[in-house]
């Protein structure tokens, strides 16, 4: 009888470390780049275009991704894409030094953000399609719950005010303590054993395998109009995420350590719900928890549509990090519990380029949208624009979304 807690796994001990590394280092990311993109430009289409082009390969390699992770070896692949990431974070952190305000700066930031893109879907695909392999599927929502706190807790909660932190010393230095986190992440993936998992003798030809597995989602009705509707509000969220540090430094008056703290009150209410995450959905499912996620974003979007007071923003995150982790954390079990084992990896990939891949015209799109805008007025419209079109979605998933 396997044991119902992961933490018994000396593998899922492991992989945690990596990721809570690594989330940390992500969190420090997520406000260094845009900061970063700032001191090159004001033009809030170039900043888009930066956001934008580290989240455009969930469409250009979110598929060939998840055929690689049902065919090679996934410990491998985890410690490539990680190596790769120490690279670029370097490149970045020499970029931070040396680069002055212009164009081919900022062009240059965003071919860099999109290399780490390539290597984050790559990374983040494969992790997904490991995790059974590490726990099994008794405690799926018990092992995503305690990765998602890793999450929340270094990327977002902890992350975000260091970042702050650092760039007021010196802007390299996040990226210099990335690269440092990456590398014992590095060390803890290579100590991780994998069981021996059969292979196809003669396995199908890559476009035959990303078929199969896109072919296997479109099939599966309320798994493929889950995905449909994740696309669309990921396309919303990050057009509003892309453009919000423009919103913090010319609505709110926030510098950099003020904007992380911001962003970690979504973290704190992330954080609470990997802790009690888990028993609220013993007793929910997961549709009902899927609703809840969509309406707390919509809520937070109109907050901010409506130029409210920063504490009330403040609560707002905290309520949409609240609930969008209860969505992450029922979504991604039932994913994993109900897509074959053998399909896991191209299935997943094909669910995250159709709900993940919008993602990068989001960014591109809002941050167009606020360039042809008038002053600090501008910033409102995308939020107005997410709130409108969040309620739509939330309306249409409780009418036509029904996960068995």
């Amino acid at each position: 009888m396997k044991a119902r807690t992961p933490w018994r796994n000396r593998n899922f001990r492991l992989l945690f470390a990596a990721s809570a590394g690594t989330n940390l280092a992500d969190g420090v990311m997520a406000v260094a780049l845009p900061w970063l993109a700032t001191r090159l430009t004001d033009d809030p289409f170039l900043i888009g275009l930066v956001a934008g082009a580290r989240m455009l390969p969930w469409v250009l390699l979110a598929l060939p991704a998840g055929v690689m992770a049902d065919r090679f070896d996934q410990r491998r692949i985890l410690l490539v894409a990680d190596g790769v990431r120490v690279i670029l974070t370097l490149a970045l952190a020499a970029l931070a030094l040396i680069a002055a305000p212009g164009t081919g700066p900022v062009l240059a930031l965003a071919c860099l953000a999109f290399a780490l893109g390539s290597a984050e879907v790559v990374r983040d695909n494969t992790a997904q399609t490991i995790l059974p392999k590490l726990v099994g599927k008794e405690t799926l929502e018990r092992a995503n719950s305690a990765l998602w706190a890793t999450e929340q807790l270094g990327g977002q909660f902890l992350g975000p005010p260091l970042a702050g932190l650092l760039i007021g010393l010196a802007l390299v230095l996040p990226f210099g303590l990335q690269a440092g986190l990456l590398l014992a992440a590095l060390g803890l993936v290579f100590a991780v054993r994998l069981p021996e998992a059969p292979r196809p003798i003669q396995p199908l030809p890559p476009l035959a395998a990303l078929r199969e597995g896109a072919l296997w989602l479109w099939h599966e009705v309320p798994l493929r109009r889950l995905a449909l509707i994740l696309g669309g509000f990921n396309f919303l969220g990050t057009g509003t995420v892309a453009i919000m540090v423009l919103y913090g430094q010319r609505v709110l008056g926030l510098g950099a350590l003020g904007y992380g703290a911001l962003l970690s009150a979504a973290a704190l209410g992330g954080l609470a719900a990997t802790l009690i995450g888990p028993r609220i959905l013993d007793h929910l499912s997961p549709t009902r928890a899927i609703l809840i996620g969509m309406a707390g974003f919509s809520i937070h979007s109109a907050a901010f549509a409506l130029g409210a007071p920063v504490w009330v923003l403040a609560a707002m995150m905290a309520i949409d990090g609240f609930t969008g982790m209860l969505w992450n954390i029922a979504q991604v079990s039932y994913r994993q519990r109900h897509i074959p084992p053998e399909l896991l990896g191209r299935v997943n990939s094909a669910f995250r380029f159709a709900g993940t891949g919008p993602a990068a015209f989001g960014a591109l799109a809002f941050g167009w949208m606020v360039s042809w805008g008038e002053g600090a007025s501008a910033l409102y419209l995308p939020f107005a624009l997410a709130a409108i079109a969040g309620g739509a979605l939330t309306a249409f998933a409780a009418l036509r979304l029904r996960l068995p």
